[in-house]
């Protein structure tokens, strides 16, 4: 094989090997250049959006605790939601992400969710400032919720 068609593969492995990057809400998420990225989406089951795992805003992405003590609970009402770019997992209830749109303090999802055999349709703003996000949820009056980032399953960070 030629140096110039490894070429592509060394770039790739030094990519992985950064840190990894988060867009302020502000910002737009820098595009996805790989060839999953580039290649047409499949057609989403239904009730779930077209937004694919590694694309669009990533500042959501994580797992979000009211309280801190509770990222290290696996399971039951006093545990992390999970939100990636095409799910937002709670306590009993399962969200497909609809769409994301991004507003000028963050960004807003429709969600169709699913708990405890009843479906819904929710839209929730998602603010987020570091390790801390504030959610409203618009179809429940606006009420917030202030949630802070977990760490990642193995992740240390210093007390603050």
């Amino acid at each position: 094989m030629t140096l110039h068609r490894l070429a592509p593969f060394a770039l790739f492995a030094l990519a992985a090997c950064g840190p990894s990057e988060t867009n302020p809400p502000t910002d737009p998420a820098a595009p996805i250049n790989t060839p999953e990225a580039e290649a047409p989406a499949p057609t989403p089951p239904p009730g779930v959006g077209s937004i694919m795992p590694g694309s669009g805003p990533q500042t959501f992405v994580g797992r979000w605790a009211a309280n801190q003590a509770w990222c290290a609970n696996p399971r039951g009402a006093e545990r992390p939601i999970e939100i990636s770019t095409i799910r937002f997992e709670g306590y009993e209830n399962s969200c497909g992400i609809l769409s994301v749109t991004q507003v000028a303090d963050g960004y807003e999802a429709a969600l169709a969710c699913s708990a405890e055999g009843q479906t819904s349709r929710e839209r929730v703003r998602m603010n987020v400032q570091g390790d801390a996000m504030r959610l409203t949820w618009l179809n429940r009056n606006s009420a917030v919720v202030s949630l802070v980032r977990c760490p990642a399953p193995g992740e240390v960070r210093p007390p603050s």
